[in-house]
This record gives C-alpha cells, structure tokens and sequence, in this order.
C-alpha cells in the first residue's frame, strides 16, 4: 500500500515535502501520480512521474513551484512544494496503479 506524509499548515510562500513511501510492491516498476482534492471539487492531477528514467508532468498552475522525485532506495516519492499559495490547499494522495494513499492534508493560510 501507499503511505503520505509531510503535509501541514503553512503561510502563503512557504513550502513542504510531501513522502509517499510504498510497502508490498517496487514503486519503480510503475508510474507515480499526486493528485489533491478540495471538498465539493474533483481531484486534480497535480504531477505524475514515469517509472524509471522517464519525465514528469505538472498541471499548469504548479510548474516552476512543484518537483516530483523518487527515491527508489527509499520506495518513496516526494512532492516538493515551494511558493505555496492559498489555492494549494487540498487533501493531496499519491496514485500508482490501483493503489492509493489515505491522503495528507496541505493548508496554505494567506
């Protein structure tokens, strides 16, 4: 299954690393998606990673603030967040394949 963590609360500009570690199958064998949701929205799809040496992808409105990693040692993904603004905040979950996490809460106060 898939575990987030680092999410918090955090003044607009800041920033936060979210984790999404992996237990029971290899993150590298798939590609990694962070999606976030706000209540009363769909999910969004924030930034997806290709398995093993393939590129990222970032919705619009995260490029330049965002960068998504692994770690493959670790079974992780990370969602480094910067400049964070108040229209970030949601619930974000980490997505491969059909497994999900329970989701991190990130709450940017302005």
């Amino acid at each position: 299954h898939l575990v987030e963590s680092g999410g918090g609360l955090v003044h607009t500009g800041g920033s936060l690393r979210l984790s999404c570690a992996a237990s029971g199958f290899r993150l590298d064998y798939y590609a990694i998606g962070w999606l976030r949701q706000v209540p009363g929205k769909e999910r969004e799809g924030v930034s997806c990673h290709a398995s093993s040496g393939g590129g990222a992808w970032y919705t619009d409105s995260v490029k330049g603030r965002f960068t998504i990693s692994r770690d493959n040692a670790k079974n992780t993904v990370y969602l480094q967040m910067s400049s964070l603004e108040p229209e970030d905040t949601a619930v974000y979950y980490c997505q491969a394949s059909t497994y999900w996490g329970q989701g991190t809460q990130v709450t940017v106060s302005s």
